[in-house]
């Protein structure tokens, strides 16, 4: 009898770096493809993939291989590439390398008790050297073999593409002023491949996440030229808008304007939801989780017109809203893991330090949430190898600076901050990082002591360096021996979140920093998440939803159908659109614009784990000023259910067990049993 299911295999991380190539060197800037800023890296050619049997009578198996492949039995190889081989009874080693230099090389063997999946091993090093008498020595390094979900013969590894399903225009329109042509509204934001059928002649395609966009020929951030003599016609590339305006080349015809639209399938029956008394909140929730969706892809991406890449910091934000709506853990992997590459490391992720140092934070809350050791041990020879790099670049007092070709981000600001020399942000990512060494080393038992000393080590030059008694805050920098004494919310915010501030000096921060009206304010979603986490770790679910109805609900007011990279309130208008100089230059359906979905579900909600995967959980639920709240947080092992109003609470989880925390009381929550606290 068959034990397991065959399954196609391939060396870790090489699916991933194969289709994040793919992914990245989509985008398109006005016709013209645009790669990425940093090193790609390139699947192995070749893989050996190998592993023992002990069968009590011959056994045939089917072999598929993605590439030309050999095949050794007990060492001996056999002839040609066969489709079935059969394997004699007895003590047995098979070994197949399968070379292939377009996609990852995998394997597909199913027999009756033989069939590929994680048990076996594969290498990419193939260090075997024959002697004079023709035996094989040496060896590989061995790692267990990836796999996914691609458990048919006939569906490989290359074959792998997102869900599509066709839909039309809302409206069709002449706008006034552009005769020759028509304006498609697709109704909101969305992402996918238009449609024109049965084209003659050409025309010209001017794409625009807003109507502005789409008409402004000469500065929309994507377009296309499409004839019927083209092979463009039909292989259009996805592209994100909600316009289309198309604009007909002399006696050019075409009968219908559709589109495909392309997503990533997620189980319905297992996803997160909130609702509340405030239709306000309940659209941003709504929105917030649409945008999440329009980004999440076969990885995690930013924005879904402009950059299309993964970037580390965006994509660090979109996994915690990710546990907290679909529970997509298998994209949370393939980011993770496409982001860092392979070695040997040569720059920085997405070559920004403080990237890098959220990349190591982002596998410690892979495992918080999903509890699979098994991805920690993988990614850890990885892990070792990037802080070694990150080590051989600190300065003399042992601290993260950058150097020339280092790109130091925090944020895009609109104050003066300058992001020269020793960053105290950058130092309290840095701890981090090496607090989750120390974290991650204890749990796969290795002994490496060294990191939690060099963390503590960090911790306490950190608070001596940047701490000022006097300002209650952490100062800026230090650049050219000088303390920079300009105070900004980054590193006092994540002081508070990395667990640098203790209590009184939390308290302190608080108030001269977090509620400081004379504090430069953040204007980017990308920080506020951060912000308003740090608001609601302070209790403070009221403010922070007074700031969610201006700041979220004020892209709502402006027409916003996803949530944007970027909203300042003061701006009017085109101005709502423009970024990096260009007139649409601003993403307007972006990742780290969904923060909500987190806040909402993590301290409304106030579901978390408290023990890896779930294995324990907090309830600790919180109205702000809502009248009541209910919803779904997804786990590994189900949905915790969580409704609340100003008399009572109840939660119903499907699997595991935790605490419900509410009016100063502690109550069991128990797998199937409903628990109702009136007060």
């Amino acid at each position: 009898m068959k034990t397991t299911k065959a399954t196609w295999i391939w060396y870790p991380g090489d699916f991933e770096i194969w289709l994040g190539n793919i992914f990245n060197n989509r985008r398109t800037e006005r016709g013209a493809m645009f790669p990425p800023f940093w090193k790609q890296d390139s699947h192995y050619v070749t893989v050996e993939f190998s592993k023992a049997f002990s069968l009590e009578r011959d056994e045939t198996i089917s072999i598929a291989a993605e590439g030309q492949f050999n095949l050794a039995l007990d060492g001996k190889l056999q002839f040609g590439m066969p489709k079935t081989f059969v394997v004699p009874k007895g003590n047995h080693k098979l070994n197949l390398k399968v070379w292939n230099q377009a996609t990852p090389p995998a394997l597909y063997i199913n027999g009756e008790t033989i069939h590929t999946d994680s048990t076996w091993l594969a290498t990419y090093e193939d260090k075997l050297w024959i002697d004079e008498n023709g035996n094989a020595h040496g060896s590989g390094i061995y790692v267990p073999a990836a796999h996914w979900n691609f458990d048919n013969i006939d569906t490989p590894p290359s074959s792998y593409h997102l869900q599509r399903e066709e839909r039309r225009p809302v409206s069709a329109t002449v706008p006034n002023g552009f005769p020759s042509g028509y304006l498609y509204d697709f109704g909101r934001e969305t992402f996918g491949y238009l449609k024109i059928k049965n084209l003659q002649g050409t025309v010209r395609v001017y794409y625009g996440e807003s109507r502005e966009e789409a008409l402004d020929k000469e500065h929309c951030e994507t377009l296309d030229i499409l004839s019927h003599l083209s092979p463009l016609t039909s292989h259009l590339s996805s592209k994100a808008f909600r316009y289309v305006y198309i604009e007909k080349d002399g006696d050019a015809t075409y009968d219908d304007v559709l589109m495909d639209y392309e997503y990533a399938p997620y189980d319905s029956q297992h996803t997160g939801s909130f609702c509340c008394s405030d239709d306000d909140i309940n659209r941003i929730w709504d929105v917030a989780a649409y945008t999440m969706d329009l980004t999440t892809r076969e990885f995690f991406m930013d924005g879904i017109k402009r950059d299309r890449w993964t970037w580390s910091g965006d994509a660090i934000q979109s996994y915690l809203m990710n546990y907290y709506l679909r529970f997509d853990s298998e994209c949370v992997k393939r980011t993770i893991r496409q982001l860092r590459g392979k070695d040997p490391v040569t720059a920085h992720v997405n070559t920004i330090m403080d990237y890098t140092f959220y990349w190591f934070k982002s596998i410690l809350d892979y495992y918080q949430y999903t509890g699979d050791a098994n991805f920690v041990r993988e990614m850890w020879p990885r892990m070792v190898t990037l802080m070694d790099y990150v080590e051989g670049r600190l300065n003399a007092d042992g601290m993260a600076e950058g150097q020339a070709d280092d790109w130091i981000f925090v944020d895009w600001v609109d104050f003066p901050m300058h992001k020269r020399g020793t960053l105290c942000f950058e130092q309290i990512l840095l701890m981090k990082a090496m607090e989750t060494m120390a974290l991650c080393a204890k749990l796969l038992g290795i002994n490496k002591s060294d990191y939690r000393v060099k963390s503590e080590e960090l911790r306490n030059k950190i608070k001596q360096t940047f701490w000022s008694y006097e300002q209650k805050a952490y100062l800026h920098a230090i650049e050219n021996g000088q303390l920079n004494p300009q105070i900004t919310k980054f590193p006092n915010m994540f002081a508070i979140l990395y667990g640098l501030a203790y209590e009184e000096q939390r308290r302190e921060i608080m108030q001269s920093v977090m509620l400081n009206p004379k504090i430069d304010p953040i204007t980017t979603p990308y920080m506020r998440f951060y912000e308003l986490e740090t608001l609601c770790i302070d209790g403070l679910h009221s403010q922070v939803l007074r700031e969610m109805r201006d700041y979220w609900g004020g892209m709502l007011r402006e027409g916003a159908t996803s949530f944007w990279e970027k909203y300042v309130p003061s701006e009017t208008g085109t101005q709502h659109l423009a970024m990096y100089g260009r007139p649409y230059g601003k993403s307007l359906c972006h990742a780290w614009g969904a923060s909500p979905i987190y806040l909402l579900g993590k301290y409304y909600l106030g579901v978390r784990p408290t023990k890896p995967g779930y294995a324990e959980f907090v309830v600790e639920p919180h109205l702000g000023d809502l009248e009541w709240i209910k919803g779904d947080i997804p786990t590994p092992h189900g949905l915790i259910h969580v409704e609340m109003d100003r008399h009572q609470v109840k939660v119903l989880a499907t699997e595991g067990n935790g605490t419900l925390v509410v009016a100063g009381c502690q109550i069991p929550v128990t797998s199937g049993a409903e628990v109702s606290v009136t007060y």
